[in-house]
């Protein structure tokens, strides 16, 4: 027999508004110009440019149309003014609140954005460029030194060959120093050995980024300088020789050598390649960290002049006549929708903020000198906690966006780490355990590799309380074999 009951249920429906910020917070920077850019193209309403000036009258019908960052995600009506009272056209919820087309039917939501995946080498290394501030004939000459370079990062045509084509091309008279000069300062962009002449030069430019107290990396130097025609015939034995390099000096410098990359444009047969853009920029002005955004990340968007104004000339029309109803519906609709953006993209630029201002206190040891043993162990309730906000809020920003830094670009998810206890009681971040893992394991015997037993053992010698099973999981995440598999005769 059935029986009728009735059941109170609580449910969480996330807003228009809301849904639109998730979606522009959780797309990294070299994906936003693609959606901001289609947003242009969806809604006539949008426009690029600086906020525009209103008068009194325009603010009172119009609202506030640049509300502070995070101020703005209340449910409200834009237009609900005193003289045109648009809610008395419309008999249902079609004047609402849709975004994307304000088109019918569900799917909307679940439309595919097309975002751009890729970035040309040219676009990449004309961005650096930028950088330089050269003066304009310096300037031309960058540019056609990035325009010789060829698929795989190279530049093969001759430097006297360039200076002919700019002058019978261009009009600009150069010679080859000029050339050379402009050249040293692309050779310092990344990716490390762009913009190489040959395999010696591109090998020389990468190794000259390393630390040049290292031992090895000073034989690694001088063995590609002096001893090239050697090492590609792999005479090791003679480079040993005339350097009076040990077995193992010998060893670590090759191995030093074959990790480099020999073709650093790496571009595809189309000749694009997908660079990491950083959404942050942290610099360090004499100790002072200062963190700025991305400037992609604060685009110029304002609200169309003429769709405000051609609402105020259909409310002098017949407010019975069914053309002019629909056509205000329309033009609320797109307003309405275009206000939502731009307030999302400021919410997206105050959290993105918010929560890197957050992992710099919380990690600023770190930042100040690049010392992965200053990590201390954070994870996102963390963050969350400190800004007041939700841990899925937190991990949409970490899991796509990442910060420039002194010491090099840096996704946000590498600074959380779990905790790891030591003898002392206090915390450490995992990263330095496994940091010391890694240097049990490059030290161990090679005929006789340590077990994951010996391992635990090691660790917890140096004070750190870590079960064997944590052993093997760092080590799995290290990317590291067992110990039968690492052994060498």
């Amino acid at each position: 027999m059935q029986k009728l009951s009735l059941n109170q249920t609580i449910q969480q429906r996330l807003s228009p508004q809301q849904i639109q910020f998730v979606k522009l917070l959780q797309i990294p920077t070299f994906e936003l110009a693609a959606r901001i850019e289609e947003e242009l193209e969806i809604n006539p309403a949008l426009e690029e440019g600086t906020d525009m000036e209103l008068n009194d009258k325009e603010k009172d019908e119009f609202g506030d149309e640049f509300d502070d960052a995070g101020d703005s995600y209340d449910e409200y009506d834009t237009f609900n003014d005193r003289e045109l009272d648009v809610e008395s056209y419309l008999h249902d919820d079609y004047s609402g609140y849709k975004m994307q087309g304000d088109g019918g039917g569900g799917d909307e939501e679940d439309r595919e954005i097309p975002i751009a995946t890729s970035l040309s080498l040219t676009d990449h290394l004309t961005s650096q460029l930028g950088f330089l501030r050269l003066n304009d004939h310096d300037e031309l000459i960058g540019k056609q030194l990035i325009g010789s370079v060829e698929a795989d990062g190279y530049i093969r045509r001759s430097l006297q060959a360039i200076v002919n084509d700019m002058a019978f091309t261009q009009g600009v008279y150069t010679d080859v120093d000029e050339i050379e000069k402009v050249l040293k300062k692309i050779q310092t962009f990344d990716p490390p050995g762009i913009a190489a002449r040959d395999l010696k030069e591109c090998l020389l430019l990468q190794l000259e980024r390393k630390d040049s107290s290292d031992i090895n990396v000073q034989y690694s130097i001088r063995i590609i300088d002096e001893y090239f025609d050697e090492f590609s015939k792999k005479h090791y034995d003679k480079i040993q020789r005339r350097l009076e390099m040990s077995d193992e000096e010998i060893r670590d410098a090759i191995k030093i050598i074959t990790k480099l990359n020999p073709k650093p444009g790496s571009a595809d047969e189309d000749g694009t390649i997908q660079y990491l853009i950083p959404d942050y920029i942290l610099t360090n002005n004499n100790g002072k960290l200062e963190l700025t955004l991305n400037s992609k990340n604060a685009p110029e968007l304002r609200i169309s002049r003429s769709f405000h104004e051609m609402l105020d000339t259909y409310d002098k029309g017949d407010k019975q006549n069914k053309s002019v109803k629909e056509t205000v519906t329309f033009i609320k609709q797109k307003l309405d929708s275009a206000k939502w953006f731009i307030d999302a993209i400021k919410q997206r630029q105050a959290t993105l903020m918010k929560t890197m201002s957050a992992i710099l206190k919380y990690q600023y040891d770190f930042f100040q000198e690049g010392d992965e043993t200053k990590l201390r162990p954070m994870i996102l309730k963390d963050i969350a906690n400190q800004i007041d906000m939700d841990i899925s809020t937190v991990s949409r920003v970490a899991s796509s966006k990442s910060v420039q830094t002194e010491f090099g670009i840096y996704p946000l998810k590498y600074f959380f780490s779990e905790g790891i206890a030591t003898d002392s009681g206090e915390d450490v971040s995992s990263r330095e355990v496994k940091n010391i893992l890694k240097e049990l394991i490059d030290n161990e015997p090679k005929r006789i590799p340590l077990s994951d037993e010996k391992l635990e053992k090691y660790l917890n010698e140096k004070g750190y309380n870590i079960a064997r099973r944590t052993v093997a999981k760092y080590r799995e995440q290290l990317n590291i074999p067992v110990a039968r598999l690492r052994r060498q005769l």
